[in-house]
């Protein structure tokens, strides 16, 4: 039987952690990276495994793979604090890792909540992304934010979803994106992106339209609307970052 280890990494999340971990102390072992909590969460943690440790943030391609490469065993279930592994899918993970595994890694979609209210369009649902992976075969590619598994050789597609706690509300939409469009930046800048004008001009519209016709939005009511242009704003901001620090570089 192929053994599991689950990787988790953390900052300030003890209202999110015990449900977390309850969801998927079933693993074999649950490695945890923490980048300087000074909250409960340590402590949480500690309850549930042995492996936790404090890593100085680098990024979230690179601290995944910190939690990647402290793990013991070669299958990696990546999950994210405000995540859950729900009964289904851990006895559909259980099985497969009964089985001789034929991918080297597998993808899982997401059922994501806004506030309290389960979102399926918006482009919120399946949001399949690799999570179960042999780490022989891959890695998170070294982005600073919305990293995504690099895998060589087959990948498949479980049937069952990760439960998605995201915003709480509007207020934590807007404060998380300012991190997250700051990330985005830094990667868009490393990567020498430009014409930075135009495209604070027309991302953000195209973005709503994407969001809201081609995803869906208008299927969840006024609330579509509102996060289709909480999307576009959070697009406007990165490039409006991104032009601040092709700005600067020039003087």
């Amino acid at each position: 039987m192929n053994r599991l280890s689950v990787v988790i990494i953390t900052l300030n999340e003890e209202n999110n952690m015990a449900a977390c971990l309850e969801s998927v102390k079933w693993a074999d072992e649950i490695i945890v990276v923490d980048s300087g909590s000074h909250d409960k969460t340590i402590e949480i943690c500690k309850r549930y495994s042995n492996f936790v440790y404090e890593v100085p943030w680098q990024g979230f391609g690179k601290q995944k793979n910190s939690a990647v490469d402290l793990a013991h065993f070669d299958w990696i279930l990546s999950v994210d604090a405000d995540e859950r592994v729900t009964p289904e899918l851990k006895e559909e993970i259980q099985t497969l890792l009964k089985q001789e595994i034929d991918f080297s890694g597998y993808s899982i979609s997401r059922k994501s909540y806004f506030e309290k209210r389960l979102i399926l369009h918006c482009g919120w649902f399946p949001d399949y992304s690799i999570r179960i992976f042999n780490k022989k075969m891959g890695r998170f590619n070294d982005v600073q934010v919305h990293e995504s598994v690099q895998i060589k050789g087959k990948t498949g597609y479980l049937k069952h979803s990760l439960i998605h706690y995201t915003y709480k509300n509007i207020s934590d939409f807007l404060i998380r994106m300012n991190r997250y469009s700051t990330l985005a930046a830094n990667d868009l800048f490393a990567s020498k992106k430009k014409r930075t004008v135009l495209k604070m001009i027309f991302r953000p519209p195209a973005a709503f339209i994407k969001m809201y016709l081609v995803k869906g939005g208008y299927k969840e009511g006024f609330l579509g609307i509102i996060l289709c242009g909480l999307y576009a704003f959070y697009t406007f901001v990165k490039y409006s970052k991104l032009w601040e620090l092709n700005k600067n570089a020039k003087t």
